[in-house]
């Protein structure tokens, strides 16, 4: 199942420079680690916000949760998750072209 994550960060504001960088560092290496199972399939960060929308894959929502709660900056996240499906214009396109062009 595909799942799209609204995540915007709410950090300590008492976080030395050296340390944000060290979490994004590894909040970053988590993350990558996730595109290269098929777990996290596309991230847009939100303008103007520490956030992003991202799409995830994950067989149940628990697998979900685990996944979501593993990231090392979850606990400053605040989460929405939305199941989505694919459009009509999708499986249009595709019924006739095969796949979606890149982006």
């Amino acid at each position: 199942m595909q799942f799209m994550a609204k995540i915007i960060l709410h950090l300590p504001g008492d976080w030395s420079k050296e340390k944000l960088e060290k979490m994004n560092m590894t909040e970053r290496a988590r993350s990558v680690q996730f595109v290269k199972e098929g777990k996290l399939r596309r991230i847009y960060r939100i303008v103007g916000l520490r956030g992003n929308f991202s799409i995830w894959e994950a067989e149940t929502l628990e697998a979900l949760h685990e996944i979501l709660t593993s990231l090392p900056l979850h606990p400053y996240m605040d989460i929405e998750i939305y199941p989505i499906i694919k459009h009509t214009t999708t499986q249009a396109w595709e019924a006739e072209h095969d796949t979606m062009p890149p982006f």
